[in-house]
């Protein structure tokens, strides 16, 4: 199996993204080699793991996630939206995931940031990276390069990444100037002569968000090494192994007949 997968913002079409459940379904299937996941910051200075800046759409909460503190976020409820199954499900702050998870899979850390909202995630999510040792697991990536240049300036220890859905000639130089390493690109922005570009320069890159196989078979042909981010790990792993999918179909069909 080619083309490692990560589990956007965990395994989110079985769970509740963001939640600790989404990302655990995604760390104990034995073939996900990353997790992404979205941090901000509550109204005093915690970072907490959600990827909308307002509460509406995945809790019964209202208004801008930075206009809580982490203990009023911590008492919605971030699941029944997506099941009665998950009712009850809190907004995981950072350190939950780091304690749990650090150190022992790839996290993908996205800071929700323009430059101007959230003063300080940079440091924020800096320290709690180091408190709890995940420095060599972890890449933080952001759509905005100050964030990533500011990063690089506190730390030397910790990969960044640029998040951005489009391409411009300068992208190389642009990561090179910053010192990162690390490409997440809408993936209908990608061709031959982009990847070997960026094979060239060294930027380990992924390719998001592909929920369709056979777009993440088309994708996953232009270089075996590309990252493929998509809700539906399980897509992936058919796309990737197409003798999974026929196994499967087999097993029910066999069912069927006893």
């Amino acid at each position: 199996m080619r083309n490692p997968c990560v589990a956007h913002r965990g395994w989110s079409s079985r769970a509740p993204e963001n939640t600790m459940s989404a990302i655990r379904l995604a760390f104990e299937a034995p073939d996900i080699d990353w997790i992404e996941i979205d941090v901000q910051l509550s109204k005093d200075g915690v970072p907490v793991v959600i990827h909308d800046y307002t509460l509406r759409r995945t809790t019964n909460g209202r208004g801008e996630v930075r206009k809580w503190t982490a203990a009023e976020l911590a008492s919605l409820d971030a699941g029944n939206w997506f099941s009665q199954k998950y009712q009850g499900e809190a907004i995981p702050t950072l350190d939950t995931v780091l304690k749990e998870y650090g150190g022992r899979c790839k996290l993908n850390i996205e800071l929700k940031t323009d430059g101007i909202r959230y003063p300080m995630i940079e440091e924020k999510v800096l320290e709690r990276i180091y408190a709890y040792g995940a420095t060599k697991d972890v890449v933080l990536t952001s759509f905005h390069m100050g964030t990533l240049g500011r990063i690089r300036k506190l730390s030397k220890g910790i990969r960044t990444g640029l998040i951005l859905d489009g391409w411009r000639n300068t992208l190389t130089r642009e990561l090179a100037e910053i010192e990162s390493d690390f490409l997440s690109i809408g993936y209908s922005r990608l061709n031959k002569a982009r990847i070997e570009e960026l094979q060239e320069a060294r930027i380990e890159t992924m390719a998001w968000t592909i929920n369709d196989k056979k777009a993440i078979r088309n994708t996953a042909t232009l270089d075996p090494n590309l990252l493929i981010c998509t809700n539906y790990p399980d897509r992936w792993r058919e796309a990737m192994n197409p003798n999974v999918a026929w196994r499967t179909f087999s097993g029910l069909l066999d069912k069927f007949r006893k």
